[in-house]
């Protein structure tokens, strides 16, 4: 379908479809990039130079995937707008097919590629009531970046068959260009939050997740104990790592604390050192 948009939108003089040509060829290279970090998590799972496992491998994927998407929407604005300067007649009635067999392509992989699987769950405290519940999602931010790429494709085909449509029949050739620009603009919308979502996981940037305020919420209940240091990052999808010290006059043991973080099951490795106050 890329090879079909590329060459038809060089041959009929279709910014809209050789943007939508070359943008799909991209991610193409998305989606490898996608199956490659799946396989290499497979294949290093076992390893036992990874200390929490292969997932940020997924993630890695995720943020490069993303970088990909923005040159495609600079490279989109580009074109687009040496187009708008320069306009060219088009061949409607060939790219206009090609146009729309690409976006029915673009729906059926963004369909198989949709994760309806995220999932939401709160925890209760025997002695705490939360007054604002909070739901964690779990996304496969791998997975989303190459979700996000068909989706893309999807969006550019639809501006590319509305810019053929309008061109042949109110004679607004500019459309097509136009079209081209606004897409580059939403593509790199896109392409930021991904960046911001992944490059947070991949900087351990989780001191502001809801898991944190969590923890301190378990330690408040021991008495006479002080959080001297804390430390949480995500080391899989919804789970979490945490290193805490902390300060007391009390008998208070790691196992005790270990029991109590318990509750919350998205903690999966915990690391208590215990000083006297």
């Amino acid at each position: 379908m890329m090879l079909l948009e590329v060459i038809g939108g060089w041959i009929y003089n279709s910014m809209a479809l050789l943007a939508d040509g070359w943008h799909m060829s991209s991610h193409m290279l998305a989606l490898g990039l996608a199956y490659f970090a799946y396989r290499s998590a497979r294949h290093y799972a076992h390893d036992s130079r990874f200390s929490f496992g292969t997932w940020k491998i997924e993630i890695l994927a995720g943020y490069s995937s993303a970088i990909l998407l923005m040159v495609v929407a600079i490279f989109m604005a580009f074109q687009s707008i040496e187009r708008l300067i320069n306009p060219i007649d088009i061949h409607y009635n060939q790219a206009i097919p090609i146009a729309i067999l690409g976006l029915v392509i673009n729906l059926i992989c963004a369909w198989l590629l949709h994760d309806d699987h995220d999932h939401d769950h709160d925890h209760d405290h025997n002695h705490h009531e939360h007054e604002n519940e909070h739901a964690h999602a779990h996304h496969d931010l791998n997975q989303k970046a190459a979700f996000l790429h068909v989706v893309a494709d999807a969006v550019t085909s639809v501006f590319a068959i509305i810019a053929l449509f309008a061109a042949k029949y109110l004679d607004w050739r500019f459309l097509d260009a136009l079209l081209g620009i606004i897409g580059s603009i939403l593509v790199a919308k896109w392409a930021i939050g991904l960046i911001k979502e992944t490059g947070k996981t991949l900087l351990d940037a989780e001191m502001d997740h809801p898991v944190v305020e969590e923890i301190r919420e378990v330690i408040a209940e021991f008495s006479r104990v002080e959080i001297t240091d804390l430390h949480v990052w995500k080391v899989g999808k919804g789970k979490f790592s945490c290193i805490l010290a902390l300060a007391t006059d009390s008998n208070l043991t790691a196992d005790q604390v270990r029991e109590a973080l318990s509750i919350h099951d998205e903690i999966v490795h915990v690391s208590v050192e215990i000083n006297p106050l």
